[in-house]
């Protein structure tokens, strides 16, 4: 019997007991309440800021966003013995808000699941049952809402959102969960006070940690569905109308190849319609989740952003190095390579070390990483990270310029070279297909796809 058919058996119960919500002069926390029976209990919190004369008492519809926020919260815990049964005792899920959910996690697990070597599928992994009933009924009747709410993570992607959309003229606020420097870097970046970023701060029940220690099972979850629902309680007590993503159209590649297992699934345009559907159908905020740059790959996203040199200095996207303060690229994981290559065309080589504090493309110890990058491995490197074959024109099209400016050839690009994949030929064809691309499998409102076509044709 393996470490997980152990775990369900003598672990088989999972329970949401309940979330309490409380009030202060400035701040609304969230705290919850999570068991596996017989192992383990868990209180993670959250406190969000609270505008002045505002109050949640009484509001169904913030306890539906409490109460969804646990739910997205619970599997980071329930994960470490996989319990085949969750009861959750709070709140209401029918049977179809129960698919919703088993979905979610089923999709969002499936790292978590490959990595531990987990065989099961989306109808036996789990069974939820729900014996709770929310304790108001009174629906809300605030002013309308307007604006946007910007989700901020300090990389690339969220300040191109945030740059492009201040520059249209749209009214941005930002969100942050637990605020790095990074981030408020990038706001104050675009030009906005720092007053414009509101945080909300998660605390993480570290107990699990130790649980992972004693051998319990561990892996990647679906934060970024941590985020969508978090940031729509932020947008419903400011009253912003638009929480704008900046997820892009390569989150929906599958990170092993021939499976359905993807690093980004809660970044993915599936999830993003999921949770579309379900705020509109269950939670009634009056709000609009969708993500701008949907219709671009990180290619296009890439080259767009360069032009904007005001972020190089201040932006991150390094999950290591935004665990040290101040937040830093590390420069030896997969992450920090994929962005050095999908910059390498826009940026010189003085230009990408002084970014990254070393020469990344010519770091031997990142050959592994840049073989699974490029999609000569079993899989991508589980990591945000963009397409295999954009991936593989920025490397081109990073060569050609070496060999158009006769620079000598640093370490990872001659290997590809040497692998006898660089195709100078098709190069063109290539950079055209990707940079003129524009997916229609996104939810942009007109006035925000509008703003989109009109900054490509100025920077494409």
């Amino acid at each position: 019997m393996n470490n997980f058919e152990n775990f369900r058996k003598n672990y088989p119960s999972f329970i949401f007991r309940s979330y309490n919500i409380s009030e202060s002069e400035n701040n609304i926390d969230i705290d919850f309440d999570f068991e596996i029976v017989g192992l383990a209990e868990f209180h993670p919190n959250w406190s969000f800021t609270k505008p002045e004369n505002f109050s949640v008492k009484n509001d169904i519809t913030f306890e539906r966003l409490a109460f969804s926020l646990g739910m997205a919260e619970l599997v980071s815990y329930w994960k470490a013995t996989c319990s085949p049964d969750i009861i959750v005792e709070c709140g209401e899920l029918s049977s179809e808000q129960i698919e919703w959910w088993k979905k979610l996690w089923f999709m969002g697990l499936g790292e978590f699941f490959y990595m531990n070597n987990i065989k099961t599928d989306i109808e036996n992994f789990v069974d939820v049952k729900s014996t709770g009933r929310f304790n108001n009924t009174t629906e809300s009747n605030l002013p309308e809402s307007t604006g946007c709410l910007v989700p901020i993570g300090g990389g690339k992607d969220s300040a191109l959102t945030l740059e492009t959309l201040t520059q249209a003229g749209l009214k941005c606020r930002c969100y942050a969960i637990n605020k790095r420097n990074s981030i408020t870097a990038t706001v104050i970046s675009a030009g906005l006070p720092e007053s414009a970023l509101i945080t909300a701060k998660r605390n993480f029940d570290r107990s699990l940690v130790e649980l992972n220690k004693q051998g319990f099972l561990n892996g990647h979850t679906p934060f970024s569905s941590i985020v969508a629902f978090s940031a729509e309680i932020t947008a419903y007590i400011n009253r912003l109308k638009y929480i704008v993503l900046s997820n892009e159209d390569s989150a929906n590649e599958s990170t092993v190849a021939g499976q359905n297992v993807n690093h980004q699934y809660s970044k993915s345009f599936e999830f993003e319609q999921d949770f579309h559907n379900y705020e509109e159908k269950y939670l009634h905020t009056g709000q609009y989740y969708f993500s701008f740059l949907r219709p671009l790959a990180e290619f296009q996203i890439a080259k767009m952003f360069v032009s904007h040199k005001k972020y190089l200095s201040v932006f991150r996207s390094c999950n290591l190095g935004s665990k040290v303060s101040p937040d830093i690229w590390c420069g030896e994981c997969p992450k920090c390579l994929f962005i050095c290559l999908i910059l390498s065309p826009f940026l010189s080589r003085d230009e990408l070390t002084a970014i990254f504090g070393k020469d990344l493309l010519n770091d031997t110890s990142m050959e592994h990483y840049f073989i699974e990058l490029i999609g000569k491995s079993e899989h991508k490197p589980f990591e945000c990270v963009g397409s295999i074959d954009e991936v593989n024109l920025a490397v081109s099209l990073a060569i050609r310029n070496y060999l158009a400016e006769n620079q000598s050839m640093p370490f990872l690009l001659q290997k590809y070279i040497d692998m006898g994949l660089y195709s100078p030929d098709t190069i063109d064809e290539r950079n055209e297909k990707i940079c003129h691309g524009f997916s229609e499998n996104n939810l942009l409102p007109e006035q925000f796809r509008s703003v989109l076509i009109k900054e490509m044709e100025r920077l494409l």
